[in-house]
């Protein structure tokens, strides 16, 4: 097991996804918006997800494409959780889908889940932080250089 699930207790696990349901997305469909009211989240069962920014005047940047296991979205652990990026899926996609209010409800409740959730949010809110920052290296043509010696 890889992603968000696998950084929980077979017991939180098993408390987590029996707030889950079934989504899916057909390729192409819009998840998100940035900017939108994050009330809810997804972990990836099968397919692909692409993250992305607003750029003004040019389309949306995608900063990582994800997978199988994997989180989209967390935005929605801080009320009122507004969307920092959009989501679209790339491929058709099937998802366990979960209502924030309800998870946070839970962690509330259950503080050692609600503990090790937000370890295992904050560890993929920190790959999509390094994702970003190398994809807005690579629009601006290479790694930084602050001009002094390294």
């Amino acid at each position: 097991m890889s992603g968000l699930l696998s950084g929980l207790s077979g017991e939180h696990r098993d408390r987590l996804l029996a707030l889950a349901h079934d989504a899916s997305f057909p390729s192409g469909a819009r998840i998100f918006e940035e900017g939108g009211r994050a009330d809810r989240f997804w972990i990836v069962r099968t397919g692909s997800v692409t993250l992305d920014m607003k750029v003004p005047g040019r389309r949306p940047v995608i900063v990582e494409t994800l997978g199988p296991g994997e989180l989209v979205g967390w935005s929605w652990l801080f009320p009122p959780g507004g969307w920092h990026l959009g989501a679209e899926a790339l491929s058709p996609v099937r998802a366990q889908e979960f209502d924030a209010a309800a998870v946070r409800q839970l962690c509330k409740d259950d503080t050692a889940l609600g503990y090790e959730l937000v370890l295992a949010c904050a560890q993929a809110m920190g790959q999509r932080l390094q994702s970003a920052r190398n994809r807005a290296l690579d629009l601006h043509g290479g790694p930084y250089n602050s001009g002094g010696p390294h």
